[in-house]
């Protein structure tokens, strides 16, 4: 059976990319709701019933867990997800915990980036309010950053000057962490790196996602049985145009050179 994988668009495929490095003996069926996206500018009622909708359709295809790689998906919908469904469902959140950590002794702070939605989110300000106690977690909304993914517009030309305008207000120096808080943003990541000291460190919560991932399939015993497939899915339509596969093999592409690229890597706690 494979594992599903939900996201609004194409950031998902971030927490694919990470899943298949540590499971490369997996199917996976990764399904983006394109007819909808960005989930983090629309209600939270309406963005619930395309969730849902999604996840049914998913689970339908006969799969043995599915990941909702999707922060804002997550936050509203994760928990009645899992009261529904008997097959694991996992999500994804910022990685504030390790953030912390990562600053703790070096009197800096944590930037979390990510959409209107998840940053509403009381899911988000819980999490927040149980780790930070010294007040040094800061966030700020970049919904841009998924209109750009989402047009494979990833030129630093194109993205740096939205970036210097939305983070022109605050003092760059003072951040020790940054967190990818929407899954669409890792895209971005070198571009988000120029702009801030070379010390910073920038985290996201795909790696812990694809850990626990594994640990709960491994508990299951239902590991390796497949060969690293992915069939994807737009809004509930099987992607099968040579253009669109062909956009998402260089999305893998692109994953594996930022992977290369990175300078220090912090790893999430599973």
């Amino acid at each position: 059976m494979r594992i599903g994988f939900f996201d609004s668009g194409i950031g998902g495929m971030t927490v694919l990319h990470q899943a298949m490095r540590y499971l490369p003996n997996e199917d996976y069926i990764f399904y983006a709701d394109t007819l909808h996206v960005p989930y983090g500018e629309k209600t939270k009622e309406e963005v619930r019933e395309y969730i849902f909708d999604a996840v049914d359709f998913i689970a339908e295809q006969g799969v043995k867990a599915i990941v909702i790689a999707c922060n804002t998906a997550t936050s509203i919908a994760v928990e009645d997800l899992r009261k529904k469904y008997d097959f694991p469902i996992l999500g994804i959140e910022p990685a504030v915990k390790p953030a912390i950590q990562n600053c703790e002794g070096k009197q800096k702070k944590v930037l979390v980036l990510a959409t209107n939605l998840t940053l509403k989110e009381e899911k988000f300000h819980t999490l927040v309010k149980s780790l930070d106690h010294h007040d040094i977690v800061e966030s700020l909304p970049l919904p841009g950053l998924v209109e750009l993914a989402e047009k494979f517009e990833f030129r630093e030309e194109i993205v740096v000057p939205y970036l210097r305008e939305k983070l022109g207000s605050l003092d760059l120096e003072q951040y020790g962490t940054i967190v990818l808080g929407c899954t669409h943003f890792p895209y971005f990541e070198n571009s988000i790196k120029k702009l801030f000291p070379e010390e910073v460190d920038i985290i996201s919560g795909s790696m812990g996602t694809a850990k626990n991932l594994r640990r709960i399939l491994k508990a299951r015993n239902q590991m390796n049985d497949g060969t690293g497939d992915i069939v994807y899915f737009k809004s509930g339509f099987k992607v099968e145009d040579k253009e669109t596969l062909s956009n998402y093999k260089k999305l893998m592409v692109r994953l594996d050179e930022l992977a290369r690229d990175k300078v220090k890597i912090i790893t999430p706690q599973s």
